[in-house]
């Protein structure tokens, strides 16, 4: 309380040097209330203050408000979890899986209005607020949106009884500026978004001339109120604003368009109606005032005064609203409607008494009040016609309206500096200077839960939650004027005790003035006698004004020293005073210290907090690109996966022709080798069923031999002899029927263009013989290798063994080089060479040879020479026992029988 004092004694002097300033003003201005109207800048921009105010942003307030199920059994997709969050759910049968369970989606705002929550409340959580500012000379925004049926309308206009958000507003406006407007035509608006201050002559010239030529457009607060509309703006709150200047005063405009087919019409124009050929209404135009303001040009406005007349207007432009039956709303708004709430306000000179000229002081501020048209799908409302087309319209305003918002987010968010097409539709080109800086915007969200509005509530929710991250500038506040506040009753006061006081007194206003001390004083002197002195002898006269002049100067001198006391003792008192206002001020600025390092200590605060804030933003900005990158990365392993899945999906599938493929030929092969081997058998038995023969043979002969009698036994013939008459050999055996002829492979040409391979082993040894094998173009290794089988096509191996007889055996294996499908080489031996050494007198005897008959030995001679041949010259073909291979094989000597 001392603070205060303290701080009061110092206003006065403020007070008097903003009258002194008001008063030469008023000096040089002279007689200005006669002089022109001046115009004002509307709505006015103010000057940067120094403060950071116009760097402040808030984000869009956004609502969500649900409406009651038509029907009590619905079913409901669309639950309030609590005050600022609600949850949506698909319905039966259109549930989205995702992991084996439906997808439940949660969705957050400022505020969420459940299924009871009245008028009133939604009034004074989200309009209140705006029209606070309105009346303190800020913009504000406010649209309903949702989809067709969702209650916008209802929320924004109300019923019977239970008015809604605009009939609210017009009660709190009219009941915070009642008694402080301005009289008609006071403020009258230009044709520029502008407006006009007249003096009071020229508002009564102005009022005259409307009252002769009355118009429907000004309606009267004398007539009787439709009783359509009389249960709507009944509002029983009484509903007002905090802190109202009352200095000012204040009017009301109010205009009401419509948006049609992305066409602006006025609901308020008041056409001459031709019955015979009536006119289609004109379509009005945007234009941008001088302060880059968009405003509707030639919209008609109307001044109203009262509740009941602001409401009429706009009841007036409500019933040409174009409205039309669909299968899911009855009343379905075809077009999106504003109600622009006009306020111009103006400060009172320093008499209190006349509205000041300047134009600077004038202050216009708006308060929009939007009824956006429900979005709709064609394929549930059956629209044809007319009626498709303004579905279409419709739905591209608001998307035009969703993709503002988004170009709005994505600069705010990322930075960027990306063009917002508010152009591309009427709706957004109006309200972009909301978005761009110019008051708050507040949006209600329109909500019905039943379940076959899933799809469009969805969508309608996702787009709401994201309009809370667009943030507007805060508007600057509005100047003061300086002049005295509360001159406007002041004066109003000293007029009523004025009229009070002649009344009473019934004479001139001079009779009340208060007398002076001097002249009080004056009056307690004794009366001054007569000082004109007609004789000499008179005695009289000089002693009566000697008595006066004592009795004065007693009087006077009673006064001084009565006058002495009261300055001693004021002055005592104004001691004290100074002393306890000097302690006041020592108190008052050890707590301005205090509060200084209280607010000191908060900035410091403030300003870590702020930097800590940056640093988490700078943070959050660096992990959602960090994401971005991790989902593009995400993105790109998963399509890189896919490919690889195909890939290998490609290749598995190859991979089963393939082994289709070698199936195939491992049957074709194994058919192949067992027809092979088939034939190989056969070939062994007949050669084994010759060889039976010929020991069958031998058998018969030795018999033969041993059965016949000696004495007839014949001679031996020579050698000569046998080799001139051979004995005829008996004929060999027919062949088996059913063995497969035998391939008789052709030696193959030994060309000088043919390379060898001439395997020799080191652990042969060197024989003397006189026929040594020599192979030209030949290579001769130790051990056979690739190198060496990579340069040539024919391969040798010597190999040496010991015979039954004890004589060296050597064989010479010779074969084709094959080069393999692995890139290697491989040998298939063809033939076998054999060379052995032996002695004329190594051929085996018998026991008894001086026994034996000519005949026998001639016998035996021939089937020992035909067997030692065949053991020295065997030559093994392709197709033997030996086989294909890289193996050395040696044929063990067969013994006689």
């Amino acid at each position: 309380m001392d603070v205060g004092k303290r701080e009061g004694t110092f206003k006065p002097n403020l007070r008097q040097q903003g009258c002194e300033r008001e008063e030469k003003k008023d000096e040089r201005g002279g007689h200005g209330e006669m002089k022109a109207a001046a115009k004002s800048k509307t709505p006015r921009k103010p000057g940067q203050k120094n403060g950071s105010s116009n760097n402040l942003k808030d984000p869009v307030g956004v609502y969500c408000r649900l409406r009651p199920l038509s029907v009590p059994d619905q079913e409901c997709c669309v639950k309030v979890i609590n005050t600022t969050t609600v949850q949506v759910h698909p319905p039966e049968g259109y549930r989205i899986f995702r992991n084996g369970e439906y997808k439940e989606v949660q969705y957050s705002f400022k505020e969420v209005f459940n299924v009871g929550g009245t008028q009133k409340h939604v009034f004074d959580v989200v309009a209140k607020p705006l029209v606070d500012d309105l009346i303190h000379g800020k913009n504000g925004l406010l649209f309903t949106y949702g989809v067709t049926g969702s209650g916008k309308t209802y929320t924004m206009t109300g019923s019977p009884g239970d008015g809604g958000l605009l009939p609210r507003c017009l009660d709190m406006i009219f009941n915070s500026i009642g008694s402080l407007q301005a009289k008609r035509y006071v403020f009258k608006l230009d044709d520029k978004n502008g407006v006009e201050v007249q003096c009071d002559v020229d508002a009564l010239l102005e009022r005259q001339k409307r009252e002769v030529f009355q118009t429907p457009k000004t309606p009267s607060s004398k007539r009787q109120i439709d009783p359509e509309i009389a249960d709507m703006i009944n509002v029983q709150n009484n509903c007002k604003a905090e802190e109202v200047d009352e200095d000012n005063v204040y009017s009301v405009f109010v205009s009401y368009i419509e948006i049609y087919n992305n066409y602006i019409y006025d609901l308020l124009d008041e056409g001459p109606f031709d019955p015979i050929k009536p006119k289609l209404p004109q379509s009005k135009i945007l234009r941008e005032d001088q302060n880059h303001n968009m405003y509707v040009a030639g919209c008609t406005e109307v001044e109203v005064k009262s509740t009941e007349e602001a409401f009429e207007v706009f009841w007036r432009g409500q019933k040409k609203r174009r409205i039309a039956n669909t299968q899911l709303n009855r009343e379905s708004s075809r077009s999106h409607s504003v109600f622009l709430i006009k306020l111009a306000q103006a400060p009172l000179d320093a008499s209190g008494d006349n509205v000041l000229q300047d134009r600077e002081l004038i202050t216009f501020s708006q308060l929009s009040l939007v009824d956006l048209a429900g979005s709709e799908r064609t394929n549930r409302t059956k629209a044809e016609g007319n009626r498709l087309r303004e579905a279409g319209n419709i739905n591209q305003s608001l998307m035009t309206l969703r993709t503002c918002i988004e170009a709005l987010r994505e600069n705010q968010t990322y930075g960027t500096n990306k063009m917002v097409p508010y152009r591309d539709s009427k709706l957004t080109h109006l309200f972009k200077n909301y978005f761009d800086g110019e008051g708050k915007v507040r949006m209600i969200v329109c909500v019905n839960p039943k379940a076959e509005d899933y799809d469009e509530s969805l969508q309608v929710l996702r787009f709401a939650e994201l309009t809370q991250e667009v943030e507007v500038a805060r508007p600057a506040e509005k100047p003061v004027c300086g002049l005295i506040p509360g001159r406007r009753f002041k004066n109003q006061a000293f007029r009523e005790e004025l009229s009070r006081q002649l009344e009473i007194r019934g004479g001139p206003i001079d009779g009340d003035r208060e007398r002076s001390i001097t002249e009080v004083l004056l009056q307690n002197f004794p009366p001054m006698s007569s000082c004109e002195l007609l004789d000499i002898h008179d005695d009289q006269t000089l002693p009566r004004l000697i008595e006066v002049l004592e009795k004065r100067h007693r009087i006077r001198q009673m006064l001084s020293e009565e006058f002495s006391k009261n300055v001693h003792s004021v002055k005592g008192m104004l001691q004290e005073l100074d002393s306890s206002i000097v302690s006041k001020e020592n108190y008052a600025q050890v707590k301005m210290a205090e509060r200084d390092k209280f607010i000191a200590a908060q900035k410091t605060e403030i300003e870590r907090l702020e930097k800590k804030a940056k640093t988490l933003e700078y943070k959050i900005e660096i992990l959602e690109k960090t994401t971005t990158i991790y989902e593009e990365e995400k993105r790109n392993l998963q399509q890189e996966l896919e490919s690889k899945s195909q890939k290998l999906q490609r290749q598995v599938s190859d991979k089963r022709r393939l082994e289709a493929r070698l199936q195939g030929m491992v049957t074709e092969t194994t058919m192949k080798w067992e027809k092979e081997c088939e034939r190989r058998v056969a070939a062994k038995q007949l050669e084994m069923q010759n060889k039976l023969w010929v020991k069958d043979e031998k058998l018969k002969q030795l018999k033969a031999i041993v059965t016949e009698p000696k004495g007839s036994k014949p001679e031996r013939p020579s050698r000569e002899k046998d080799r001139e008459k051979p004995l005829q050999r008996s004929l060999s055996p027919p062949p088996v029927p059913n063995a497969p002829p035998v391939r008789i492979r052709h030696r193959r040409s030994r060309s000088a263009g043919e390379r060898w391979v001439d395997h020799k082993p080191p652990s042969n040894v060197q024989t003397e013989t006189v026929m040594q094998p020599h192979v030209p173009h030949s290579i001769t290794v130790a051990a056979a290798n690739e190198k060496a089988l990579a340069k040539c096509d024919k391969y040798m191996l010597t190999h040496q063994e010991l015979a039954s007889d004890g004589e060296i055996e050597t064989k010479l294996i010779k074969g084709d080089v094959y080069k393999t499908r692995g890139g290697g080489q491989a040998v298939q031996f063809t033939e076998i060479e054999t060379l052995k050494q032996e002695s004329p007198t190594g051929r085996k005897r018998r026991s008894s040879p001086s026994s034996r008959s000519p005949a026998e030995e001639g016998t035996e001679s021939e089937w020992t020479d035909v067997e030692t041949r065949c053991s020295v010259a065997v030559e093994m073909k392709a197709g033997s026992h030996l086989g294909p291979g890289y193996q050395h094989h040696a044929q063990p000597k067969r013994r006689k029988p």
